[in-house]
């Protein structure tokens, strides 16, 4: 018999090939879940990728620092290519104790700062709004794991307000933990278009098949060929983290 959680993962499937493989531009995205492993291990993944269409934009690439190799950031490739850094070069990736941090800006560093002051994600948001690169307008997207006691799974975007583009909705979604092989997904944008289309909707179900690596190379020959720059995948296990890159 056909499980709820079967048809689940056949809907996060059939998310995954309209959003993402018959999407040439879908932008800048974030997944969050669970990977089906040993039963006495609970393994984490976090997804982000960057995509671009302008000369500035694709002059980019992913490098991991920090202590413990378990911070992301952008850089330039050419630096003396670089028309503006502002929105293209930023933290993408950083962490608490058991808070695992991920967004398209400089904002991560926003919300890191603002959880360990012990105030709310809403708190952060409330102090930024969308890009300003009119007329994309492009949302800011985040996402924070909270592996502290109970746990919860929180993803947020700013956007442009599509009666009023001077004003930014902010909107925070809270999840139960996802089942082994699923997390959540958003990306920046619907689909290509001039101007781009801001996502809409709430966050999607997206699969999470096999080793992290696995996971790297499926979202990575997903995304189209001639938009996409680099993609990182953090995997998340009993407080220790690695990141894995695949980028041209």
């Amino acid at each position: 018999m056909t499980t709820q959680i079967d048809e689940l993962h056949v809907y996060a499937e059939q998310n995954f090939g309209r959003h993402l493989l018959a999407n040439s531009y879908p932008g800048r995205g974030i997944v969050v879940g669970r990977l089906e492993s040993d039963p006495d291990e609970d393994l984490w993944v976090q997804v982000y990728w960057i995509m671009g269409r302008s000369e500035n934009s694709r002059n980019r690439r992913f490098v991991v620092g920090g202590a413990n190799d378990n911070e992301l950031r952008t850089e330039a490739r050419d630096p003396a290519l670089v028309s503006d850094p502002t929105n293209i070069i930023y933290d993408a990736m950083l962490e608490s104790p058991d808070l695992y941090y991920v967004s398209n800006g400089d904002h991560t560093h926003t919300i890191k700062d603002a959880i360990e002051r012990s105030a709310r994600l809403e708190d952060a948001l409330a102090v930024r709004e969308r890009e300003d690169d009119a007329p994309n307008y492009t949302p800011r997207i985040a996402a924070m794991l909270d592996l502290r006691g109970l746990g919860e799974l929180s993803f947020a975007i700013l956007r442009a307000n599509a009666a009023n583009h001077d004003e930014t909705d902010r909107i925070v979604w809270r999840f139960p933990f996802p089942p082994p092989g699923l997390g959540y997904g958003i990306t920046t944008y619907r689909h290509d278009g001039n101007p781009l289309p801001a996502f809409a909707g709430d966050p999607l179900w997206l699969p999470l098949t096999g080793s992290p690596e696995d996971v790297a190379d499926t979202y990575w020959n997903a995304l189209d060929h001639d938009n996409k720059i680099a993609l990182a995948v953090k995997a998340i296990l009993d407080g220790a983290s690695r990141i894995i890159l695949r980028q041209h």
